[in-house]
């Protein structure tokens, strides 16, 4: 089988620090190329992930462009889908291709007719509701949740194969670090996730608290106030950036509660592995859950609101704890060391590892094939 891997412009694969559907496309494809799948990967050109074939319309990541007005950005990806198209039009050996492009994706690969398209959604899909109200039916999708695809409008939910949790090269791995006091919180830091909860909790608590992820690409003080002094930078309104400094960082004292930017590779992994616990205050239904099911593979329990894919993750009272309230989240981090880290690392084994993802989706392979 020849499966072309629409990973985009944005992030080489794999990602150096921050980047989601690059971490996933990375963990995917060494996984489908053992069981003999020849992957065309179709990313930027500095991407170092071993690939049969890698085809690419930009030599460097165009992530920093998404900074930039719309209008100025808008042509990037349709650069990239044509490339992506070029490459299917030359060739009549690709079996079927793996979309994980928003929106651009299966609206241009639907036009095409070309092979058939399995595309991955890994985002809220409350965007976009004219496009998603009325997906096209010749492309088959799949979810990263089965909470994600049931809030999907009907005819996304009539195109769907089912879902494929996310996985972590991590699952297997038996770190066993020295277990620290300190709580964590993993991913960009915007409203979304919470940040601020986390904070209000662990400040009250007395428990110390370490978040570790980037503001709108800034992992320093220093370079947020480049941004917050100057009224006219790009950047001096974003949405993550206002809420750092509005919400997050009249709680950062340097002690108790500390923002470390982003980290990454094994200084990552440490931080991670040694923490008591990782929380979740997410304030929306959070499709996919990569940082829990890392946290589940290197043993730290999750706590977190239940919203999203979380119940489908973590099963309350034996690899994490579930709350309704910020009020119930401040009494299950009282808790956390009742659950085992070792049944954590056990479900995430089970559950979350990167074979496990790559044979659900030979399974969504056939099944496209098949229907064609």
């Amino acid at each position: 089988m020849k499966v072309l891997m629409n990973a985009g412009p944005w992030l080489a694969v794999p990602p150096a620090g921050y980047g989601g559907i690059e971490n996933v496309v990375a963990t995917l494809v060494p996984e489908l190329r053992a069981r003999g799948v020849h992957v065309v990967l179709a990313s930027v050109g500095t991407s170092t992930l071993d690939v049969d074939e890698l085809i690419s319309a930009y030599d460097d990541e165009q992530f920093t462009e998404l900074q930039k007005p719309y209008n100025q950005v808008m042509g990037i990806t349709h650069a990239h889908l044509a490339r992506v198209v070029s490459e299917l039009r030359s060739r009549d050996d690709i079996d079927l291709v793996h979309d994980h492009v928003e929106v651009v994706g299966p609206a241009t690969l639907s036009a095409l007719g070309g092979p058939p398209v399995l595309h991955t959604l890994h985002w809220d899909l409350r965007k976009h509701p004219a496009f998603y109200g009325a997906f096209p039916p010749s492309i088959a999708v799949n979810g990263v949740s089965e909470s994600q695809i049931a809030r999907a409008p009907d005819a996304l939910r009539a195109a769907a194969l089912g879902a494929v949790h996310l996985a972590t090269p991590l699952a297997g791995r038996d770190p066993h670090p020295e277990r620290g006091e300190h709580l964590v919180v993993m991913g960009r830091i915007c409203g979304l996730k919470g940040q601020h909860v986390a904070a209000r909790v662990c400040q009250k608590l007395g428990l110390p608290l370490v978040l570790a992820g980037p503001v709108s690409g800034r992992n320093t003080a220093a370079e947020l106030d480049v941004v917050a002094q100057n009224p006219y930078h790009p950047l001096h309104s974003h949405p993550d950036v206002r809420y750092h400094l509005d919400q997050v960082s009249p709680y950062l004292d340097g002690d108790l509660v500390r923002w470390v930017g982003a980290v990454g590779g094994q200084e990552r992994d440490d931080l991670y592995a040694s923490a008591r616990a990782a929380l979740f205050p997410i304030q929306w239904d959070e499709p996919g859950g990569t940082a829990v099911v890392e946290a589940l593979a290197l043993g730290v329990p999750p706590v977190g609101l239940r919203r999203g894919c979380l119940p489908e993750i973590i099963d309350h009272g034996r690899t994490g704890f579930l709350a309704d309230t910020e009020e119930e989240l401040a009494e299950w981090v009282l808790r956390v060391d009742e659950i085992d880290p070792e049944e954590c690392r056990r479900e995430a084994r089970r559950r979350f590892s990167p074979s496990v993802m790559a044979d659900r989706y030979m399974e969504l392979y056939e099944q496209v094939l098949s229907r064609r």
